[in-house]
C-alpha cells in the first residue's frame, strides 16, 4: 500500500488505512466472504503468503476477535432491523427505543470462537498480529511442511506428511513481482499458485475450502479442471475492490474430497515430471508436458463437445449453469466443465477504478503498517542520502 499517485485516487486505498487495515487486499477477502460465507464454521486456518498481513488481520478480527464483518455483519444487521421494525408490538416507547438501539450494528458484542489455530506464512518478514502464528518459510520448499505441522500441532509426528488435525480453510493471496509481460507473469503465477495448492493438499481435511488468486489467461480454464479433480465446487471470484483493469481474480474451491488413494507430499507434488498417468492433466504445463497436455486436454476434458452442449442448453453469461456437485457433473469423455464468474461486492460499493473527489477538510493518513522490508527499501536509502528527488539535480 504505497503512495502513488494511483494510490491516492484509490477509494479503497484511502479506506484501508482510515479503517486500521495493513493493506486495501483486506476488501477482496471481506467481499468473497459476503458471497461465500467463508469463515461459517471455521476455526483453524493457513494463510500462504500472508505479507503484509491484511488477509492474517481479517483473520484475526473475525475468528479470534469475533468483530463482525462482511456476510455475518450483514445478516446481524437485517436481524436486528427486524426487531427495530416489530418492536412496536411493546408495550411503551421507552421499550420501544430500547430495541432499536440495539438494533445497531455497533453495539453487537463480539463474539470470540474457541480453539482458534492460524497460521501466516511468508517468505518476507510479517510484523505481528493476535493470535496468528507467523512463519518465514518458503511454500514451494518441502521443508515448510514439517515447520507447517508444527506449528498446527506441537506434538505432531515428524515423520507424517499430513496434519493430524487438518485445517478448515487455506488462503493464498500470493502474486509475483510483475515484469509487464503477461505470459510470463501469468506462468509464473500459475506455479506459485500450484505450489500453494499442494501444501494445502497436505493440510486441508475433507470438504476444507481452498482460496486463492489468479491470473486469467488463455489456458486457465485447464486450472479449472485440474482443481475440480479435488473439489467438489469450484467458482471463480472478481471483488468490487479488484480493479476491473486487472487480470487478476480468486478461485474459491470447496468441499475438499481427494481421489481414492491420493497421498499428498511437497516432495513428489501433484502433476510434477514429464510423464504423467491416464487419464491426468499436469496442473502447469511446462516444456516437456506441453504436448502431451494438448492431446490429454482434447481426450480426457473433450474441451469442444460439452460446450458447446453447456452453451446451447444454459445459454453463456449471466444465464450459465451454477457449479454443481460432482455426481451431477458429465463424466468420462464427455466432461467439459465451466466454473461460475461472480462478482462480489455491493453495486454500491467504491469503483476500484473511478476517480472520487476528496472532500475539502480531508487528512491523508499514514498506513496503519508500512512494509516491513520492502525490496526497494535499499533504492530508497540511496535516494534519502542523495538528498531526495531534488538530489538528482544536484551539480547539474
Amino acid at each position: 500500500m504505497g503512495k502513488s499517485s494511483k494510490d491516492k485516487r484509490d477509494a479503497y486505498y484511502r479506506l484501508a488505512k482510515e479503517q486500521g487495515w495493513r493493506a486495501r487486499s483486506a476488501y477482496k477477502l471481506l467481499q468473497i466472504d459476503e458471497e461465500f460465507n467463508l469463515f461459517e464454521g471455521v476455526t483453524r486456518v493457513v494463510d500462504l503468503c500472508a505479507a503484509p498481513g491484511s488477509w492474517s488481520q481479517v483473520l484475526s478480527r473475525i475468528l479470534i476477535r469475533g468483530e463482525k464483518f462482511g456476510r455475518v455483519a450483514w445478516e446481524d444487521q437485517q436481524a436486528r432491523d427486524k426487531i427495530a421494525i416489530h418492536g412496536g408490538q411493546a408495550e411503551n416507547e421507552e421499550k420501544v427505543s430500547t430495541v432499536i438501539e440495539k438494533a445497531e450494528p455497533q453495539m453487537a458484542k463480539p463474539n470470540p470462537r474457541k480453539n482458534v489455530k492460524v497460521v501466516a506464512i511468508d517468505m518476507q518478514p510479517m510484523s505481528p498480529l493476535e493470535g496468528i502464528i507467523t512463519l518465514k518459510a518458503d511454500i514451494t520448499h518441502p521443508s515448510t511442511i514439517p515447520l507447517l505441522l508444527r506449528a498446527l500441532d506441537p506434538d505432531f509426528d515428524p515423520s507424517s506428511t499430513t496434519a493430524a488435525h487438518p485445517v478448515d480453510l487455506v488462503l493464498s493471496d500470493g502474486a509475483p513481482d510483475v515484469t509487464g509481460l503477461h505470459d510470463l507473469d501469468i506462468y509464473i503465477q500459475s506455479q506459485l499458485l500450484w505450489a500453494a495448492l499442494n501444501l494445502a493438499l497436505c493440510v486441508l481435511k475433507p470438504g476444507g475450502k481452498f482460496v486463492a488468486k489468479i491470473f486469467r489467461g488463455k489456458d486457465v480454464d485447464l486450472l479449472y479442471a485440474q482443481l475440480k479433480l479435488v473439489f467438489e465446487r469450484v467458482a471463480v471470484a472478481k471483488p468490487r475492490s479488484s480493479r476491473a483493469s486487472s487480470i487478476e481474480a480468486f478461485v474459491v474451491c470447496e468441499g475438499f474430497c481427494p481421489p481414492e488413494g491420493f497421498k499428498a507430499s511437497l516432495e513428489n507434488p501433484l502433476g510434477a515430471g514429464s510423464s504423467l498417468p491416464s487419464k491426468q492433466v499436469p496442473l502447469v504445463p511446462g516444456p516437456e508436458t506441453s504436448r502431451t497436455l494438448r492431446e490429454d486436454a482434447v481426450t480426457v476434458l473433450n474441451l469442444d463437445q460439452y460446450e458447446a452442449e453447456s452453451v446451447q442448453e444454459h445459454g453463456a453469461g449471466v444465464n450459465a449453469p451454477k457449479t454443481e456437485s460432482r455426481e451431477q457433473q458429465p463424466s468420462g469423455n464427455d466432461m467439459r466443465w465451466i466454473p461460475a464468474f461472480l462478482a462480489c461486492g455491493d453495486l454500491s460499493a467504491f469503483d476500484a477504478d473511478a476517480t472520487y473527489h476528496l472532500p475539502d477538510n480531508h487528512v491523508s493518513l499514514d498506513p496503519i503498517q508500512p512494509p516491513t522490508a520492502p525490496p526497494y527499501k535499499r533504492a530508497l536509502e540511496l535516494r534519502r542520502k542523495a538528498g531526495g528527488a531534488e538530489g538528482k539535480t544536484k551539480g547539474v
